[in-house]
């Protein structure tokens, strides 16, 4: 059963046109292939990158959060309520008012403490201001430094310039070494993101953003195995050139940095639209769609790739209604940016008194000493 799927799923006749196969791919006078084996070295480098990460964020991302003046916040503990946690656990968080009043009669205490204790309690589940500082500059050190890494290896080839290249030749196309650790280590980081998901702050388009990290180890995967090496590297680049610009962003939000945040933001929604919206599909999607067609006869291949590339950028224009929703919000009321696309979640009730206090402040009677704090989560 194994060894019949293997056999029918690595048929040539899927991946290939018509009369090219794996044969032509096997190393020979000097010229190095893509191989699917390949593939296993991702797993020791995206377990690599878990490690490199919390060195990172322990040795350089926490000094930095003090430098940028990044301050934690205190946050008022519930008591011990066996009732209302295991209603808190197992039924919702976020409990309707017939709830709080069944809560109420079987604590005996009031609406207004059943409230503040759900308040307190969603508040303690709450990722802190330094650790999404962290994430983010973790996430903003490998974009940025992948970006130039893509353009450093790719600044020289005519397929940049050129999209019609991406297929001069296809698939007999040879393996340059920077190309091969351009694939690895990209691929490598987006499985340590499958890895890390559990400890990573959720956001609210956590969903989204497991189909666009699934969909993208696929994509890279998919086009290593059937040489679409060329095409691969420009959707990477592509793809780079904004996140950072999104990470860092965050970075200044979380630091308190209003001004700077929104016009980085601004510079970010720029570059997302130019490039995920303008470029990917009328040159990337369009080189991917039209130009095989020119040399061969359809094949399954080519439908996969395309559908791949369908996906990423249903997602793209789902992001870039958010982004746009958030300029437009910005430029009508001149108030300070918020990441709707990831970061708004994270916020609680404008009301909650508690999230104000700082370290270093006073809490007097329960509550925080000063209500009109501004928020930088």
């Amino acid at each position: 059963m194994v060894s019949s799927l293997s056999e029918w799923f690595w048929n040539e006749r899927l991946w290939f046109p018509e009369g090219l196969g794996w044969a032509d791919l096997e190393d020979k006078d000097g010229r190095v292939y893509a191989k699917a084996s390949d593939l296993w070295v991702v797993l020791p480098i995206a377990l690599a990158f878990l490690v490199i990460r919390q060195i990172f964020e322990r040795l350089v991302a926490t000094p930095l959060a003090a430098v940028m003046g990044v301050k934690e916040k205190v946050r008022l503990t519930v008591s011990h309520n066996p009732t209302l946690e295991s209603f808190y656990c197992n039924t919702t968080k976020n409990p309707s008012q017939s709830s709080i009043d069944s809560l109420c009669k079987q604590t005996g205490c009031s609406e207004k403490q059943v409230q503040r204790w759900f308040r307190r309690r969603r508040n303690q589940d709450r990722p802190s201001l330094l650790k999404k500082f962290k994430e983010a500059s973790w996430r903003f050190t490998f974009y940025l430094l992948a970006f130039i890494a893509g353009l450093a290896a790719l600044i020289d080839k005519p397929w940049l310039y050129d999209f019609k290249e991406m297929w001069q030749g296809f698939p007999i196309l040879t393996l340059l070494p920077s190309q091969y650790w351009y694939y690895m280590i990209e691929l490598g980081f987006y499985v340590s993101l499958i890895f890390s998901v559990a400890s990573d702050v959720k956001r609210k388009d956590f969903k989204e953003q497991m189909v666009h990290h699934m969909a993208t180890i696929f994509l890279i995967s998919f086009s290593w195995c059937v040489n679409y090496i060329r095409a691969g590297t420009l959707i990477m680049l592509l793809h780079d050139s904004s996140d950072y610009l999104l990470e860092s962003a965050k970075i200044f939000i979380y630091a308190g940095w209003s001004n700077t945040s929104n016009y980085v933001f601004f510079l970010f929604a720029a570059v997302f639209i130019f490039t995920r919206l303008y470029i990917f599909p009328f040159y990337i999607i369009y080189s991917t769609y039209i130009y095989p067609m020119t040399m061969y006869s359809p094949f399954f291949g080519y439908y996969f790739l395309n559908f791949l590339m369908m996906v990423l950028q249903c997602l793209h224009i789902f992001w870039a209604i958010l982004i746009l929703r958030m300029a437009v919000r910005f430029l009508s009321s001149d108030e300070k940016v918020e990441d709707e696309r990831s970061d708004n979640e994270e916020m609680d009730e404008s009301g909650e008194e508690e999230e104000g206090v700082e370290k270093k402040g006073a809490v007097q009677n329960g509550h925080a000493a000063h209500k009109n704090h501004r928020k930088t989560e």
